[in-house]
């Protein structure tokens, strides 16, 4: 099999026609068809269904679909540092914005250290964008809020990242060490907004709604910081991820609920068996990084005094 058979193999599968692929990579039709016979058997199955009107892909040929479409891109990723040694290698990192604050800014400095001239693209994704973004092929890793149990992506290191409950700073529950959900059913709260940040939406009321309540949602923020803002400024209270301890908003405070959820992680994927040149070096900064992070966080959490402001 030559890579021109999966090129070849993608634009019958993107087109649907034998004839309209044909005329898409400037060949005729006949010698296109021997070509997707020739990579049919050496799959050792057909990988499309011919009908009147066209084709279409057989399940052998999406699971081809898929593969292809990630070996061609490795590929001219492979071809692209050759061709350029002194521009360095790309690297397409995925992240959420519980993220953005806490882990990129360390770990672009340790890429950059380590790689003065590596080409970082950044892109904010929610999780399960993520993961459909690696397996696509489209990100080479990525920070995601969830643990992904796709059979095609590994989760390579873990932080613990549980909700926590964000209180006003002068609140009279905020000195105690640990909180149980359910006492604050009548409180206001200030949300995420959903078309903004739609996973820590329906993980916050998610998790009211485990504690037997629907939060009475009064104010309404896109980000951690406006969430943290608003709490701050006694509008109500919120539940925010434990990493929002390390952002630094003055006037407000966490403190961890009673039977966290031990899924809840900050994790560092990528897809199985990819050759990236960068990921080892990914792994052990993110893993060096997680580290530091969970002690800050155990130090923010344990503390007595507001753990957001002096």
């Amino acid at each position: 099999m030559e890579l021109r058979h999966l090129r070849y193999f993608l634009a019958v599968a993107e087109t649907g026609s034998l004839s309209r692929a044909a005329e898409k990579l400037f060949i005729a039709q006949p010698p296109l068809s021997v070509q997707i016979r020739q990579l049919e058997e050496e799959m050792g199955t057909p990988l499309f269904v011919r009908h009147p009107k066209g084709v279409r892909l057989t399940a052998a040929g999406q699971t081809l679909c898929q593969e292809a479409r990630e070996l061609l891109d490795r590929a001219a990723r492979l071809k692209e540092v050759l061709q350029h040694p002194g521009e360095g290698v790309s690297l397409t990192l995925g992240f959420v914005p519980s993220a953005a604050s806490t882990v990129l800014p360390e770990l672009v400095r340790r890429l950059h250290k380590q790689h003065p001239l590596v080409n970082l693209q950044l892109r904010e994704m929610i999780s399960t964008e993520q993961v459909e973004a690696l397996v696509a092929g489209h990100l080479d890793a990525s920070l995601a809020r969830a643990p992904s149990r796709h059979p095609r992506v590994v989760m390579a290191c873990t932080m613990a990242d549980p909700f926590c409950l964000a209180l006003p700073r002068d609140h009279e529950d905020g000195a105690a060490p640990v909180l149980d959900l359910r006492q604050f059913a009548d409180h206001s709260f200030v949300g995420f907004t959903r078309h903004r940040g739609p996973a820590y939406f329906d993980q916050s009321i998610h998790l009211c709604h485990r504690a037997g309540f629907s939060p009475r949602i009064r104010y309404e923020a896109s980000t951690v910081y406006g969430v943290l803002d608003l709490v701050g400024a006694g509008l109500g209270v919120a539940l925010v991820p434990a990493s929002a301890a390390l952002l630094g908003v003055r006037g407000a405070r966490l403190r961890p609920l009673r039977g966290k959820d031990s899924s809840e992680v900050l994790a560092l994927l990528y897809r199985k068996a990819d050759s990236h040149p960068l990921l080892p070096l990914l792994e052990e900064s993110v893993g060096l990084i997680f580290a530091s992070l969970r002690e800050k966080l155990n130090r923010r959490l344990s503390e007595t005094l507001p753990a957001t402001g002096p």
